[in-house]
Parts: C-alpha cells; structure tokens; sequence
C-alpha cells in the first residue's frame, strides 16, 4: 500500500507512465522451505503472487487512466509469465523487457568472455518470442540497447565498415516488429562503445570488479581488458555525443564518464540529416500511420535463413515481408509471388527491386507491403 501512495503521488502530478525495475522478483513464498540444489531463482523469480501485487497495484493507481502506460523489467523471466503480465485482459502492465536475446554473446553462459553472437540463437528468440507472445496477447518491450549493455553496434555489426547500414537494420528489425520499440540515447545517430584504452578510465563498479575477478582467473592484462572493453556497462553510459566541442558539447564541466573517441565524427551536429537518423525518423513515421506494424500479428519467415532475420506482420488482408541481413556479405533470397509483385515500404538502400529471387546487401533491412 505504501508503494501504491507513491505510484498515485506521481500519477497525480501528471505522470504517465512508470518503468518498474526487476518486479518479477518481488513475490516471495511465505512458507520458508528447503531449496533444491541450483542458483535458487525459481524460489524468487515469477511467483504466482507478483501477478497478484501486480494486479492490486493496477486496481489501485494506475488501471483506470487512459493512456497510462507502464513497463516491467523482467529477470530471467518466460513467455508464459510475460503474457500474464501483459495481457490487458490481466489488468497488470503494458509491457515487459526481457534480456534473452541479449545473452547470445555469452560464451558458455557467461558474460565477462568474448564470442561472435550466435544467430541462430538470436533469430529463435525473436522468432519464439514474437510468435508466442502474439498468439497469447502479450505485448514485448524491444529493444537493443539500455544502460547495462554495451552498444548493440559492436555486438551484432561490423562497425568499422557498416555502421550506417547496421544501425538501420537493427532500427528496422525491431520498429517493424510486434510490440513497442525503445530507442536509446544515442542510437538513433549511431553511438558505438567508447574504445577506452585504459581501466582508469571505466568507474562501473561491476567492470572494475570483473576486471580483478579476470585477473584472479589468470587471465593477462591484456586479455582482462580486452573484455572489459567489450562487455562494460559503461560503453552505453558515455556522455550523449552532441557535437565536436569539448565533452563532446555536453557539459563545460567534468563529466562522470568521459566522452567515447567517437565524438568528434558521431555526433548529432553531423547525424541529424545523416541515413541513421533520418532512417529512424521514417521507421517511426509508418508506426504511427500503419496499424499493420503497431497492431498486426507477427509470424515466422525463412526460418532455415543463416543470415536473415526475418517476420511477416499480418493485419486483416494487408501482411508485410521484414528482412533483415545480419552480416556482411549478399543473400540470395526466393519470394513468394504476392511479395514478388508487392511493394517496397521501407529499405536502408535505394534503388531496391522486387521479383522472384532478390539479393539482400550487406546489413540490408527492407521490408515489402501487400495490400
């Protein structure tokens, strides 16, 4: 009741909306039992009881405004719950974050380690996740990038050669799916991790840890920093990159991260009429104007595809074709007669045609419209 007051404090002072932190986890069994031999999160983790806080806190602030919107961090959470947290016929939340698709770098389930993302993987997960959550009526939170991962630029895209490309595909690969996108600071004009070269310059009390935790496992130096650099949480916590003056023009002062070595070519003086934002621009304009991507149905396409991540949005008779080339190199791709004849909606290169068989560039987003 006492976090109720507060929810109505803020509500009644105009807000419109509260992200809850990791609330999946507030739901403790009462009757103290033995555990079983594992990490001990089912006995915290989603408990039938959060539904119910969840629904008590609905019913007593937030449920009957319109437009009210809340979202759920969700640990180590299942599609089942998250359907029961979001349905709106659960009167509990909006929507809900879940990080599975963000472990898909981790080596071993491990996340202080370096591997290329595994695809495979990744395309389950949104495949599994969209699908699921869309028979059941639930409603995803996506997203890429936030304050405890590094940008999502150097995790899934060749950087130094297709950062332009990459970041639409990724925008497009989320914004034209089911579900309501997030954007972070700085990825709509392309952010990448700052490339520090030294550990003085990192203040995230987790990476200094792991830092010494790495050399505790006999790792060298090198090798500690080298993941450090990869998997801080202070590569998205660098000063927002707003020009090339000095802290990257976001404060005369001294600033708690230092600005990344980016800033002065990534910036939003140089990115407001590049392709990254103009891309996002767009990608937000058919949102708002299509109810085929705000509403539609998401399915499964080209689920044996080893580089593209692709999904049809289905709407009464409209559907839309989404592909999106994860790597770097041409797809060949065969299309469906209706596709074939459609039409082009949206792509992160010109001068795209449609037939039989196409070839997706690297990093290419398109996605095809049938009425």
């Amino acid at each position: 009741e006492e976090l109720f007051k507060v929810v109505n404090f803020w509500k009644n002072k105009g807000v419109k909306g509260f992200r809850f932190d990791v609330i999946n986890l507030i739901g403790k069994d009462e009757v103290l039992e033995d555990c079983p031999i594992n990490d001990g999160k089912p006995a915290y983790t989603d408990r039938p009881i959060t539904h119910d806080y969840l629904k008590m806190m609905n019913n007593a602030t937030f449920g009957s405004e319109k437009g009210f919107m809340t979202v759920g961090e969700m640990s180590a959470t299942t599609i089942e719950n998250c359907i029961l947290y979001t349905a709106p016929e659960r009167e509990e939340l909006s929507m809900a974050f879940n990080f599975h698709h963000l472990k898909v770098d981790y080596k071993d389930g491990q996340k202080w380690t370096i591997m290329d993302f595994d695809f495979e993987e990744l395309k389950r997960l949104f495949h599994t996740w969209g699908e699921e959550m869309s028979v059941g009526n639930g409603w995803n939170a996506l997203f890429y990038n936030n304050h405890d991962q590094p940008r999502a630029l150097n995790r899934f895209v060749d950087v130094e050669n297709f950062r332009n490309e990459g970041a639409t595909m990724l925008a497009a690969s989320i914004h034209l799916s089911r579900g309501t996108p997030y954007i972070y600071m700085g990825e709509e004009i392309g952010m990448i991790d700052p490339d520090y070269d030294s550990m003085d310059d990192y203040v995230d009390v987790e990476s200094i840890n792991a830092y010494q935790m790495l050399l505790d496992q006999g790792h060298v130096p090198e090798q500690a920093f080298k993941i450090i650099q990869a998997k801080s949480r202070d590569n998205s916590r660098t000063p927002m990159q707003w020009d090339a003056s000095d802290n990257a023009g976001f404060s005369t002062g001294t600033p708690w991260l230092k600005a990344g070595n980016s800033y002065q070519t990534i910036n939003v003086e140089q990115e407001k009429t590049g392709p990254i934002f103009t891309f996002y621009q767009e990608l937000i304009r058919l949102r708002k104007e299509l109810p085929l991507i705000s509403e539609g149905d998401y399915k499964a396409a080209y689920k044996d595809s080893q580089k593209v991540y692709a999904f049809e949005r289905l709407l009464n008779d409209e559907k839309l074709l989404v592909l999106n080339n994860f790597f770097a190199e041409e797809v060949e791709l065969d299309l469906a007669d209706d596709y074939a004849h459609g039409q082009v909606l949206i792509s992160n290169y010109p001068d795209n045609k449609l037939g039989k068989k196409i070839t997706l560039k690297p990093y290419q987003a398109l996605a095809i419209q049938v009425k």
